[in-house]
Order: C-alpha cells, then structure tokens, then sequence
C-alpha cells in the first residue's frame, strides 16, 4: 500500500521533472538555433536577428578588430589586449543602463579577460588566441559525444524548442539531426585548421584577421544551413505527431 510520503515523493520528482524539461525548453529557444526555428521562412531578417543584430554583431567583432588595429599599429601586446577588455566592460555597462540581461556580455568580457591574461603573462600576443582554440574544440567534442550517445545536439535543440519529444523515433528527424551536429561539429574544426598554422608561425596580425573572418560570417552560414535542414522535416504549423507522419 502506497503512504502519502511516496505519493508526495513522487509528485516532487514528477515537478522537478517538469520544471527541468521547462528550463531546457526555455533554454533551447534562447539558442541561436532555437531562435530561428520557429519561424516558417528562413529570412534574412530573422537570421540577423538570431546572430545578435547590429548590437550583438558590433560586440563580437570590435573586439577583435581593435586587437588587429592595436597590435599592427604598435605592436604591444598589453595594448593590444587590454583595450578589448575596456571596451567589453563598456558594452556590460551599456546593458546594465538599459536593464538588459547581461549573461552573454558577461561571458564575452570573461573569455576577453582571460585571454589577455594569458598573453599578458606569456607575453606573446599570438597567445590571446589559445582560449579559442580550446572552445572550439570543446564544441567539436560536445558535438561528437552526441552523435556518439544517439542523441545528436542540433536535434535536442530542435525538440525542446518546439516540444517535439518523439523525434528520434522518425528516421528523417533523426538523418537531419545527426547532418546538421555533423556541421557544427565539422566548422570548429575549420577554423582550426587555418587558426592554428598561423599560431605556430607566430603570424599574429593573419591569425587575428582569419579570426574575425571564419567568426560571425561563417557563424551565419551555419546556422542558415541549419535553418534549411531542419525545415526540411520539421512542420511548425502541425504537432510533433503530425509532422512525424509527415515525414514519413
């Protein structure tokens, strides 16, 4: 016979179920990708807008092009480095003026930091580069661990964003799913590949510009890739069951 602790018990873990499916699903549609599935056309208005907008473009590059102006001009490194910092405390700043949510600047100005504090204890310029390198092989890993695990990354997304939770179970959700974590976990790799010959040979100034070259136009192209892919098989207007037969 089952008490009213077990009953209680149950019902907590049947809450906290929920509220952890909510968060993901809310986190899902904060994503990049979350935020451009729901719309029926892929647009080039809703693609700027998932990549940041003119503020979120401006606050991922001018950082590293004041890096690349800095290091050309002068050639010092705490110049080079410190001046990105300042402009990204700047841009919290502007967020704390305006009550917006600050996670994303703070992250930013976090990695900033960090690595000049690498290249300033190093004291070589070409160093402000090494976190990068090390995030995007993380994502290359996550990725993989995915796809290793059946559950790939892109898919996930997609699910919780759009309350879809049978999508592994149809095979062309499932194709589409493990392309599209293949892509994003395919151009990290990219930009290793040209980054880290740079870095070796010590060219700073080509390491900083290929940076800012294979970041948010590359970012972008991605995501529309993503975008497509998805739309493929997934029918925002329908219900998860019904795009599911859809796709068959």
């Amino acid at each position: 016979m089952t008490g009213p602790r077990s009953e209680d018990s149950g019902a907590d873990d049947a809450a906290a179920r929920d509220a952890m499916s909510e968060a993901l699903t809310q986190a899902a549609r904060r994503s990049a990708v979350g935020r451009v599935i729901p719309g029926q056309e892929p647009t080039g208005a809703a693609l700027w807008a998932a990549v940041g907008g003119v503020r979120g473009i401006v606050e991922s590059i001018l950082p590293g092009v004041l890096f690349l102006v800095l290091f050309t001009v002068t050639g010092e490194v705490a110049v080079s480095v410190l001046a990105p910092v300042v402009i990204a405390v700047i841009f919290i700043g502007i967020r704390l003026a305006r009550r917006e949510a600050l996670g994303s600047a703070i992250a930013g100005a976090f990695g900033i930091a960090l690595s000049a504090g690498i290249a300033l204890f190093t004291g070589e310029a070409r160093d402000n580069f090494v976190v990068g390198f090390f995030i995007n092989g993380g994502i290359t890993l996550a990725m993989v661990v995915s796809l290793v695990a059946r559950w790939p990354f892109i898919g996930a997304i997609v699910g919780f964003a759009v309350g879809d939770r049978e999508w592994r179970a149809d095979k062309a959700k499932f194709r589409v799913a493990v392309v599209a974590t293949l892509i994003w976990a395919t151009f990290p790799l990219v930009r290793l590949a040209v980054e880290l010959p740079l870095y070796f040979t010590d060219q700073t100034s080509a390491l900083a510009t290929a940076k800012l070259l294979l970041g948010v136009p590359l970012y972008a192209i991605v995501l529309w890739i993503t975008w497509l892919l998805v739309r493929s098989v997934w029918s925002f207007g329908m219900s998860p069951s019904d795009s599911s037969e859809e796709t068959r």
